[in-house]
C-alpha cells in the first residue's frame, strides 16, 4: 500500500478541483451542490472505466477521491443527508479502485479496498452501494476460484429491496448469479437464472432514474453474461451467438468491453474447432504494431487462447505465437 499513498498525491491536485473551496473558513460548510460536483467526478471515473478498465492512474484519481471526501466528514460541517451521501461517494469511489486493482490482477489490494468500501457503504445506509459492493465481492471470488462464495455473494445481492422493486437490478443479479451456477455445473438452474434476467430486463422501465454505476448494464452486457454463462456450461455454439449480440450492441464508448468479450468470442470460436475464424477475432483484440501488449485481466485472457491454439499445432498457433509472444506468461 506504501506505493499508492504516495502516488495518490499527484492525482489529489486533480480531486481537490471538484472539492469545495476550504481555505477561506476553517470550519467549511458543505452542501448538496458539493455533493452533486462529486457526484460527476465519480461518473467521470466510471467514463474512463469504460474506455480503459483498470489501470493505475484509474486506481490513485479514484483513491484520492475517496481520501478528500472522507476528510470532508472530519472538517466540514453538513447535514445528515449530505453526510450519508459523502458515505456513499467514499465508498463507490474506493469501489472504483477496488475494481482498477482487480483489472490489474493484484487480489491482496483489491480485497482491502473491497473491506473499506463495505464499512463506508454501510454508514450511508444506501442499498444500492451495498448491491454494486456485493457485485465487487462476487468478481473477486470469482477470479480467485471460489466460485461457491462469488455465489453466495450474488444470492446476498439478490436479497435486496432494490432486486424486489426494480426488474433491471433483478434482472442483473439473475444473469450474474447464473454465469456462478453454471461453473458449478448447475445447467437447469443456470437456464432458469438466465430466463428470469432475460424477463426482467424486457420489464424494466429505462426512463427510471438509477444509480450511477448501474448504468453499463444494457441488452448488451445482458447477452454477454449469457454468453459466459454458455461458456461455463460447454454450449460454445450458443456462448458464440451471444457474444456476437454482444458485440453488435455494445455502445461505442466501451472499449474494454469490447476487447473483454471479443477474446471470448474467438474462445467459443476456437473451442468449436473454428481456429482461423477465432485467430482472426482474437487479432482484432491485439494494438497496432508498436503498441503496448494487453496487461491485467485481458493479458490472462488472450493467455488462455494462446494455451489453447497452440494445442491445435497450426498456422494460426505459429503466427499468434510471433504476434503476441508474452500470451505464454500466464500458466
Amino acid at each position: 500500500m506504501k506505493r499508492r499513498r504516495f502516488t495518490t498525491s499527484a492525482a489529489a491536485i486533480t480531486a481537490t478541483a471538484a472539492l469545495p473551496d476550504t481555505a477561506s473558513a476553517s470550519t467549511p460548510r458543505i452542501g448538496m451542490a458539493d455533493v452533486d460536483r462529486l457526484q460527476a467526478a465519480f461518473t467521470q471515473v466510471l467514463a474512463s472505466t469504460n474506455v480503459h478498465g483498470g489501470n493505475s492512474q484509474l486506481e490513485d484519481r479514484a483513491l484520492a477521491f475517496a481520501q478528500h471526501v472522507t476528510e470532508l466528514q472530519t472538517t466540514a460541517v453538513a447535514s445528515q443527508r449530505v453526510r450519508q451521501e459523502l458515505y456513499y461517494l467514499a465508498a463507490a469511489f474506493t469501489g472504483s479502485a477496488f475494481w482498477a486493482a482487480s483489472e490489474a490482477q493484484a487480489p491482496g489490494r483489491a480485497q482491502q479496498y473491497l473491506d473499506r468500501a463495505f464499512r463506508l457503504g454501510g454508514l450511508s445506509g444506501k442499498p444500492d452501494i451495498q448491491l454494486l459492493l456485493y457485485g465487487h465481492a462476487a468478481f473477486l471470488s470469482s477470479d480467485l476460484g471460489h466460485t461457491h462464495d462469488a455465489l453466495a455473494a450474488k444470492q446476498a445481492a439478490k436479497a435486496s429491496p432494490l432486486c424486489r422493486r426494480d426488474p433491471l437490478y433483478r434482472s442483473l443479479t439473475a444473469a450474474r448469479i447464473a454465469c456462478s451456477q453454471a461453473q458449478l455445473g448447475e445447467h437447469t438452474q443456470a437456464r432458469r437464472s438466465l430466463e428470469v434476467a432475460a424477463k426482467a430486463f424486457d420489464q424494466a422501465d429505462p426512463a427510471v432514474p438509477r444509480a450511477a454505476w448501474v448504468g453499463f448494464y444494457d441488452r448488451s452486457e445482458l447477452e454477454g453474461l449469457s454468453g459466459l454463462a454458455m461458456a461455463h456450461l460447454g454450449m460454445h455454439d450458443q456462448a458464440e451467438a451471444h457474444f456476437h449480440r454482444t458485440l453488435a450492441h455494445l455502445r461505442p464508448e466501451y472499449q474494454r468491453n469490447r476487447k473483454y468479450y471479443s477474446s471470448h468470442l474467438a474462445m467459443a470460436q476456437l473451442r468449436q474447432g473454428d481456429v482461423d475464424t477465432a485467430y482472426a477475432t482474437a487479432s482484432s483484440v491485439l494494438p497496432d504494431a508498436g503498441g503496448p501488449l494487453p496487461t491485467g485481466r485481458q493479458r490472462k485472457l488472450l493467455s488462455k487462447f494462446h494455451r489453447e491454439l497452440a494445442l491445435t499445432d497450426t498456422r494460426a498457433a505459429t503466427s499468434w505465437a510471433d504476434r503476441c509472444p508474452t500470451g505464454r506468461d500466464h500458466r
